[in-house]
């Protein structure tokens, strides 16, 4: 690796980092946040789902923001709303302007993820692919250790969104600073002629693109609804008490944070797609675990499973986006898989958390097992290649 494609790869870890220190904040933040303003606390949920509108729109836009702009300018760009949007979150008077903020801050995200996937895909291999997705869990475990050192100073709450947008702002100028340095150079290859540039409908109307799309959605689904509601499971299902059960909520994340290091060396070795569908089934025998009604170490062993095994999946279904839509259409499609993502984690599991609470708490198992399953048909359709439609027609030209 040359000193300048290392540098930049140095960057893009801290970029993935500072991109999850924001997520990591609001939990430990919120409750000093809705007491200062006099908002009930359930009033979050106006900023999460005005941020994620904002992610989504961004996150479909960045592919063809990307073809226009560049890689640099838009992480550059997009770095800078996310600083300014943080800043303005530690002087806001009020809660309204917040949520006008989260909006720009979720776009901001959006398009700093898709720029850097977009990127990645292209310039690294899947080792670095798994690792840069460690980073952003990183970056989401750092945010409350900032939050809770603000708080336990005697500080505000303002402290820590003032110490994550000074960090950005630095980022940002790091992507000013390098934003020629972004463009990816793909070796030439003597007997694939360069695809030409192909007109956004020709991309829209592939049909691995909105079916990688609905992957990536329930990918995100089965992730966070894991995580969210595993708890609840563990505590009011399975007999554990809260302590141990916080305890083995954190060593689901934990687990997912050590696969992507892991499982990234793995898939260097043996192949991205072999990693992706052991990992697939992975995740669809760790649900099985966690819906048997058995002792609560089974269910606990269920959730590692599925941590692990989910690890690398995100990562691995970006880094093969090319083989699945064709070189010419990736940057784009990354885009609306993202959006996909956004839209899956936002949505899936509050449908979840309804069926727990309407059903039992034993239903989240059965509702993993049938989202693993969905994920499987979903990225198996994604990836077939039928001689003759508009999806072959496009790898044909890029890759053989």
């Amino acid at each position: 690796m040359t000193g300048t494609r290392g540098g930049m790869l140095l960057l893009a870890y801290f970029a993935f980092i500072s991109l999850g220190l924001p997520d990591g904040l609001l939990g430990v933040g919120w409750p000093s946040i809705s007491e200062e303003f006099a908002v009930p606390r359930e009033t979050v949920g106006v900023l999460l789902t005005v941020g994620t509108v904002g992610y989504l729109t961004s996150s479909v836009a960045a592919g063809f923001t990307i073809a226009r702009l560049g890689v640099g300018r838009l992480l550059a760009g997009s770095t800078a709303l996310c600083a300014i949007s943080l800043a303005a979150y530690s002087v806001s008077p009020v809660l309204a302007v917040m949520v006008a903020f989260a909006l720009v801050l979720g776009l901001g995200g959006g398009a700093i993820d898709s720029g850097l996937n977009a990127y990645a895909a292209a310039a690294f291999g899947p080792r670095h692919m798994n690792w840069l997705h460690a980073f952003f869990g990183l970056g989401v475990a750092i945010g409350p250790l900032i939050m809770t050192t603000a708080l336990s100073a005697g500080l505000s709450w303002r402290w820590g969104y003032g110490v994550v947008a000074a960090a950005q702002a630095l980022l940002a100028t790091a992507f000013v600073l390098t934003v020629n340095r972004w463009a990816v150079h793909r070796p030439a290859k003597a007997d694939v002629p360069a695809p030409p540039a192909v007109p956004i409908r020709a991309t829209l109307v592939i049909p691995a693109v909105w079916l990688g799309a609905l992957a990536f959605a329930v990918y995100v689904a089965v992730e966070v609804a894991a995580g969210l509601w595993a708890y609840t499971l563990l505590t009011e299902g399975r007999g554990i008490s809260a302590a141990v059960a916080g305890v083995c909520v954190s060593g689901y994340w934990a687990c997912l944070f050590l696969g992507r290091v892991v499982q990234g060396i793995v898939a260097e070795r043996v192949g991205s797609g072999q990693v992706l569908w052991a990992s697939l089934a992975g995740m669809a025998g760790g649900a099985v675990l966690v819906a048997l009604p058995a002792p609560g170490w089974v269910a606990v062993l269920g959730l590692g499973i599925i941590g692990f095994s989910a690890a690398p999946v995100f990562p691995l279904m970006t880094l093969m986006t090319a083989d699945r839509v064709g070189e010419a259409h990736a940057d784009r499609t990354i885009g609306v898989q993202l959006g996909g993502s956004a839209l899956g984690g936002a949505l899936l599991p509050g449908l979840v958390g309804i069926l727990l609470s309407r059903v039992d708490v034993e239903a989240l198992g059965p509702s993993l097992v049938v989202m693993s399953l969905l994920l499987m048909l979903l990225y198996a359709a994604s990836s077939r290649r039928r001689a003759g439609d508009g999806t072959a027609r496009s790898v044909v030209t890029v890759q053989t």
